[in-house]
């Protein structure tokens, strides 16, 4: 199994920022509007006030809120954001699972429950746009590296469900799983992963990869009954930049 380093480049490179620059320890973020995940600024290296101080000034220059994403082993920096009054928000867990081993209970692939396309087709960007995920979020997935899909999730012979999948050295991560409202808890999302998940070995790809939030916990019990594990965390915080020094 790859460890969680690993698993970070991999969202990285298959949900990219629009760009990114390194301001001493940290790497800033700019996710052109595509939701936290692109747009949260990691420290990667040593921490010292000063580059923090570096960093919150760039985000006032450009007008944002500071955000930060805390990665998993990261207490003392977590510990000094919340001293300097930074709220901690969306606790997500990282799962992994070897696309191989007998520990994964992904189901067989059946084609009758959708297919795979790239780019998505209208019907799709109208699922992801019902659950929240919109243009800007679109526009994350055009960025992604290659190879790269998605999954058109049918029930009962209508569409009714979305998600995105691509790879980055052996790790096929998924993401933006969305299934209608009126098409849940009648195993599409199984479904769809079972379709993402075929094409991924169809790739090469060794690993499946996603990340979830601790809230929704119909989605961590279903990862889990298919094998998943946890191998990272994160959340994040953010302050105010009418706060900032």
């Amino acid at each position: 199994m790859p460890d969680s380093d690993a698993v970070f480049a991999a969202f990285e490179a298959t949900w990219p920022p629009a760009n990114r620059t390194q301001i001493g320890p940290f790497t800033y973020r700019d996710g052109a509007g595509g939701g936290s995940r692109v747009s949260a600024a990691t420290l990667d290296g040593a921490f010292t006030p000063e580059a923090l101080r570096l960093i919150e000034a760039r985000f006032a220059r450009d007008g944002r809120d500071a955000l930060f994403q805390i990665r998993t082993d990261e207490t003392a920096f977590d510990q000094e954001l919340a001293r300097r009054g930074y709220r901690a928000f969306d606790p997500v867990a990282c799962l992994s699972c070897h696309l191989n081993s007998s520990s994964a209970l992904l189901p067989a692939a059946d084609p009758t429950m959708g297919y795979m396309t790239w780019p998505p087709i209208a019907i799709q960007r109208e699922i992801w746009a019902e659950g929240g995920i919109g243009a800007t979020r679109l526009a994350v997935m055009e960025r992604g590296a290659g190879p790269k899909s998605s999954v058109l999730g049918r029930l009962n012979d209508t569409p009714a469900g979305a998600c995105f999948i691509a790879i980055h050295q052996g790790i096929a991560a998924l993401h933006a799983l969305e299934v209608s409202p009126t098409a849940r808890r009648h195993g599409l999302g199984r479904a769809m992963m079972a379709l993402a998940v075929d094409w991924a070995r169809r790739q090469g790809a060794e690993t499946l990869a996603l990340q979830v939030t601790r809230a929704n916990q119909g989605a961590l019990a279903l990862y889990s009954s298919l094998g998943m594990t946890e191998v990272g965390q994160y959340h994040y915080r953010t302050k105010p930049v009418s706060e900032a020094p």
